[in-house]
């Protein structure tokens, strides 16, 4: 599970929306904060022009953003420029508000500096993501409403053969540097790129926008449109990912690393320790993460065993596996059957949120099958984003291929943090706050990630888990993310091979060894992301306890989770300063 949007442009694979960048005016005598907040996103609106058309600014609407090497050092020196102009601002005479949008602000460009010292900037794809993905998705994630949209997404056609181009040159930039992905978890990466190399222009998934004709646009127009587009698609951007998946099978492939762990790379070991650092948003060490991780495992399988005990098992923990691996009872025959499921899950789930918070953000959601071409790679769901604008509601990308590996019982817990009173209820309402553009569509993984795993417990305060098989997909979900803090700490900090960190998982929770597979590929392409989740989640937990005990009688859960989410994803430092100023206030 992930966020999928989470990727403004694909130079900022492995970041959440803020891409480091900053203008880099010259400070003045007169060099405000605001100054200073309001130049950084011009920036990023520049640097990322799909991502501005999202949020409305129309600005760079013929734009695909720039996948060069020289782009990514311009990035760097904004970056520096950014950090020079805050620096020289007086921190002491800030308000309280503004102190900590200085901090954060301070904090993303510092963490994006200190990354520039290493060769993630090469590393522009993942066995899921990468500037193929990131093309193919622009039906989806652009407005198609006028005229002006359609003429926009045309200049963007015609733009695509540049792109891939720049990329290209980037990722051999890397394969010579000893950047590349590992070989293993890359297996099938080919395919996903030619599955969009197709005889006639009229199958492209860069034709969807033109299937349906709005009536704004007038016949004429949108003949002429449509004409120029498959115009576009058939002599363009086919013929330029078919050089993009050309370049991916003759060059980079082939360059792919043996070694899964990013202790391979140059100066591998500091790489990860940093990766660590700002996806946990704590200095917690990889060895220490390991310990917590697998004294985590621990815990959650002596409550595993008690759920074994109460359906009267016949067998072990192995044997257990194996039932809910391959009785027939828990997986859906159709993908029709898997979505329904899932929507009717989502559907109970929003009726429960009035018991859980006091504010509700107003964006809807929809759920979607992830798309065919990525679909048997990838991870058994994912979540978009809704449009920063409102042209677009979040969408819960459910998993409908290879259906004898997606257990019903996971439904509850999947639906749970995907959407509502997951990723979505936390992203949309976040959008929704009354802060800086960079802490409304930005933020910290660790909160992110923590909140979605949080949100899957809330099932149990609200009716969900009555059943007992689904209640063991809760906890094997989170034995799962425990499970995460072991492989991926092994895998790039200790050692471990691949097919060490799969049998460690399927050793201890019940998810499928396709889901193990596509898990663990996952983790091996996006080093350190997949500590985020378990670190996030028990702060979480640490501090309702901590405003349980401190408020008593007079601790309102609805209320809680309003001063949780108020301002937005932040470090855990900081949500945990925030949490005892509310304890404080809540008590006077």
């Amino acid at each position: 599970m992930g966020l999928q949007s989470r990727i403004i442009a694909p130079l900022c694979a492995a970041a959440l929306f803020i891409c480091s960048a900053a203008a880099n005016a010259q400070p003045s005598a007169s060099d405000t904060l605001q100054a200073v907040i309001d130049d950084h996103w011009a920036w990023v609106m520049e640097e990322n022009p799909t991502f501005a058309t999202s949020l409305g600014v129309r600005d760079y609407d013929d734009r695909l953003g720039d996948a060069s090497l020289d782009a990514a050092e311009r990035g760097v020196a904004k970056g520096a420029g950014f950090i020079t102009r805050l620096e020289k601002i007086a921190a002491e005479e800030l308000t309280s508000g503004e102190l900590v949008n200085y901090k954060l602000l301070l904090l993303d460009l510092k963490n994006d500096a200190a990354a520039a010292q290493f060769g993630g900037k090469y590393l522009l794809m993942t066995n899921r993501n990468g500037p193929h993905t990131f093309v193919t998705g622009l039906p989806d994630r652009l407005p198609f409403f006028t005229k002006a949209d359609f003429e926009s997404y045309l200049a963007r056609l015609e733009d695509i053969p540049r792109y891939l181009s720049e990329a290209t040159d980037t990722l051999g930039a890397g394969a010579a540097a000893g950047w590349t992905q590992p070989c293993a978890p890359m297996q099938g990466v080919e395919q996903s790129i030619r599955f969009h190399v197709v005889e006639d222009a009229a199958d492209s998934v860069f034709m969807k926008p033109f299937e349906t004709k709005p009536t704004l646009i007038s016949t004429r127009d949108w003949k002429r449109m449509k004409a120029r587009a498959q115009k576009s698609v058939e002599r363009n951007v086919i013929p330029a990912v078919a050089r993009y998946a050309d370049f991916y099978a003759q060059d980079y492939a082939p360059a792919c690393r043996q070694e899964v762990g990013a202790s391979a790379l140059p100066n591998g070991q500091a790489y990860y320790a940093h990766r660590a650092r700002v996806f946990t948003t704590t200095e917690k060490t990889p060895d220490e993460i390991h310990q917590l991780g697998l004294s985590e495992v621990a815990r959650i399988r002596a409550e595993m065993a008690d759920i074994i005990k109460e359906v009267d098992f016949d067998g072990d923990f192995e044997a257990f596996q194996v039932f809910l691996r391959t009785d027939p009872r828990f997986y859906a025959k159709t993908s029709e059957e898997l979505v329904a499921a899932t929507s009717v899950i989502a559907k109970r789930a929003d009726g429960e949120l009035p018991r859980l918070f006091t504010r509700l953000p107003r964006m809807p959601y929809t759920v979607k099958p992830v798309p065919a071409d990525i679909a048997e790679g990838t991870t058994t769901a994912y979540y978009e984003r809704p449009a920063g604008d409102g042209s677009r509601a979040g969408v819960y990308r459910i998993n409908t291929s290879l259906l004898d590996q997606r257990p019903l019982f996971e439904l509850e817990a999947l639906s749970l943090h995907e959407a509502v009173p997951g990723h979505h209820f936390q992203i949309a309402l976040s959008q929704e706050l009354t802060l800086p553009n960079f802490r409304k569509f930005g933020g910290f993984t660790a909160f992110t990630e923590g909140w979605g795993l949080y949100a899957e417990s809330l099932g149990l305060d609200v009716g969900f888990y009555e059943d007992p098989y689904s209640n063991f997909g809760r906890l094997s979900y989170e034995m799962w993310r425990a499970c995460r803090l072991v492989v991926d700490t092994g895998m790039h900090s200790k050692g471990w091979t691949k097919e060490q960190a799969v049998a460690f998982m399927a050793e201890n929770t019940a998810l499928s060894l396709h889901n193990i597979e596509a898990e663990v590929n996952r983790y091996i392409t996006w080093p350190g992301q997949a500590l985020a989740y378990k670190i996030g989640e028990l702060k979480m937990q640490e501090l309702r306890r901590r405003a349980s005990d401190a408020l008593g009688a007079d601790f309102d859960l609805r209320r809680f989770h309003d001063a949780l989410l108020e301002n937005g994803a932040v470090p855990l430092s900081v949500l945990e300063d925030n949490i005892d100023a509310w304890i404080a206030a809540e008590k006077s």
